[in-house]
């Protein structure tokens, strides 16, 4: 009798299975490799570690008991009682940036990036052999989520007091608590979290099910499961249906949980309400959703916005999304020229100008206001759409000038900058040895963060850090959180990135030309410009040399004025009083 209840658990846990671990497992090596080229070739077996190493910075924000297959060992099961305020297991999931909160919003995006990029070109994560690992993240990732839906109409935004947290500075042994549980639901809503996890609940679910788009892209990574597929699909239409029809209305998430707004408040939801629309409809086949999407387009005045791609606003992803969608079932009734048409519109602004962004004098895309805190995000996620709409571009020229530009931004992430400076952690010798991380830093005293201790206890490989101010400048201090702080959206879109990278490229990442000390030897005098360091934004410092030439021609100059005035006070002096004058 007990045989077709054990064939039934059988294939139960074969249809939820995760793709199995490498044994030996993969490791990232000593940063010293990243200055050392490879052999040409496709898959280069220098993207490909810069690939395993950003899903290994996953592995380092895990939070709850880690499983015996964890590769980071320097850290401890943690936050072990996260939802029992709600009488619910919360544990797990992960730590949103360089602390110890969990945050639905950005995670959810985070996730529904990766898993379109990898429907597009996962094939890269194939070739690289980190395609279990990519399985690994998104379920340890989805999972949190699935356990975040408590109910149809009940969604958890954050866990943890950012207050709390942030007076806190240590490692993951002494989390501070209460860990207090917020959520969201029926009579106090919240549109853009639960269409946002609907949205990354449908991308994920179109990845295991092997929904392509086109095969102008690589296709899926090797993870199908049509049974983890189908579990990720009823959640994204239950909270779908949740975000569009909460009897307490429509309304940006900190509207009802205020605790969100410090940290991740958001400006709207019409982007949610379009994107998750969208991959449902590709996900079930529905060209009403489709539909939906595009009135969504149009209520919420979405084609007036020219800004970053980001946690908070999705509306740059949308006209990529509707034209690939278009093009792969004209059906649905999409007219991918006019998604076309609205795409390049914007691609156009920041290519050849004319949009919000600038280039720095170093080269990096930045937008005022957007880019001052975390300037590298912007840039790469410009770089990531750029990269997914090449194949859809109207004209040659667009295509190769989009390639060129979107190659340009990575270049600048992995090195080719003013301070010859790859900014992701543990890629090369001249990375950032200061990651603005609570739990790497290895120290415990929140009013001496820099120096105690003086060098960070452990390295966060793989981790993508703020980046540099509107200078093209980077101070690698600790304290820095602009600069420095990792976050779990900052390497979503390098990931995609990689991935593509090593599908394309046998040209190893930049980072592979600087030899160790280039970045000291570009390092900046004088202070950070950012909210942290505000004193800094007089501007560039001058050398000493610099300060002294400053200081002689004002003084020359102020010299000169002084006798020209002399002489004039003479001359109106004498001729007032000399006739002959």
């Amino acid at each position: 009798m007990w045989t077709p209840l054990f064939l039934v658990l059988l294939t139960s846990w074969r249809a939820f299975a995760q793709v199995p671990l490498p044994e030996p497992p993969f490791l990232p090596q000593n940063a010293s490799a990243g200055a050392s080229p490879s052999s040409t070739g496709i898959p280069n077996s220098q993207w490909s570690s810069l690939l395993g190493n950003l899903l290994y910075f996953y592995e380092a924000q895990r939070s709850g008991k880690l499983p015996s297959t964890n590769r980071v060992k320097w850290r401890n099961d943690s936050a072990l009682t996260d939802g029992q305020d709600v009488k619910l297991d919360l544990t797990g999931g992960l730590y949103d940036a360089g602390d110890y909160i969990k945050c639905t919003f950005p995670l959810s995006f985070t996730v529904m990036s990766i898993c379109w990029g990898a429907t597009d070109f996962g094939k890269g994560y194939d070739l690289a052999n980190q395609t279990p690992y990519l399985d690994d993240m998104l379920r340890w990732s989805l999972d949190w989520l699935i356990k975040a839906h408590a109910d149809n109409n009940t969604l958890f935004v954050q866990v943890a007091n950012e207050e709390i947290d942030n007076a806190y500075w240590g490692g993951d042994r002494n989390i501070p608590l209460p860990r207090p549980s917020y959520q969201i639901n029926d009579t106090s809503p919240g549109t853009d979290a639960a269409a946002g996890t609907a949205a990354a609940f449908a991308a994920c679910s179109n990845l295991y099910a092997n929904r392509v788009f086109s095969n102008s892209y690589s296709g899926p990574a090797t993870l199908q499961n049509a049974t983890y597929a189908a579990t990720l699909l009823e959640h994204a239409e239950q909270l779908f249906t949740f975000a569009t029809s909460a009897s307490g209305g429509q309304a940006v998430y900190q509207r009802s949980v205020p605790e969100v707004g410090r940290a991740y408040p958001s400006s709207g939801y019409g982007d949610e309400l379009a994107i998750a629309a969208l991959f449902l409809s590709w996900a079930t086949n529905s060209s009403s959703l489709y539909q939906q999407a595009q009135g969504y387009w149009q209520q919420y005045s979405l084609s007036s916005y020219d800004g970053v791609f980001n946690w908070d606003n999705k509306t740059p992803g949308l006209p990529v999304l509707f034209a690939q969608i278009a093009q792969a079932n004209p059906s649905f009734g999409g007219n991918a020229s006019t998604w076309q048409t609205v795409a390049e519109k914007y691609f156009d602004g920041i290519v050849y100008g004319g949009g919000p962004g600038y280039q720095t004098q170093g080269g990096l895309l930045y937008y005022k206001g957007d880019s001052d805190e975390a300037s590298l995000n912007p840039s790469l996620n410009a770089a990531m759409l750029l990269t997914r709409y090449v194949p859809l571009a109207s004209t040659q020229s667009r295509r190769n000038d989009y390639w060129n530009y979107a190659k340009s931004q990575v270049n600048y992430a992995l090195g080719d900058n003013p301070m010859q400076a790859p900014y992701i952690v543990g890629a090369n010798p001249n990375s950032p040895q200061n990651p603005h991380s609570a739990m790497a830093s290895g120290g415990n005293n929140i009013s001496n963060i820099n120096t105690s201790p003086p060098e960070e206890a452990y390295v966060l490989y793989g981790a993508v850090v703020g980046g540099p101010d509107k200078y093209d400048r980077f101070f690698d201090i600790r304290a820095d959180w602009p600069e420095t702080e990792v976050a779990l959206d900052y390497n979503a879109p390098m990931l995609t990135l990689a991935a593509m990278h090593v599908l394309n490229d046998s040209v190893d990442p930049f980072y592979t030309s600087l030899k160790a000390g280039a970045y000291d030897s570009k390092k900046p005098q004088g202070m950070p410009c950012d909210d942290a360091y505000p004193g800094g934004c007089r501007g560039p410092q001058l050398s000493q040399g610099g300060k002294i030439v400053l200081g002689v021609i004002p003084g020359l100059t102020g010299l000169s004025i002084f006798s020209l005035l002399v002489w004039w006070a003479m001359i109106s002096f004498r001729r007032e009083h000399d006739p002959l004058y």
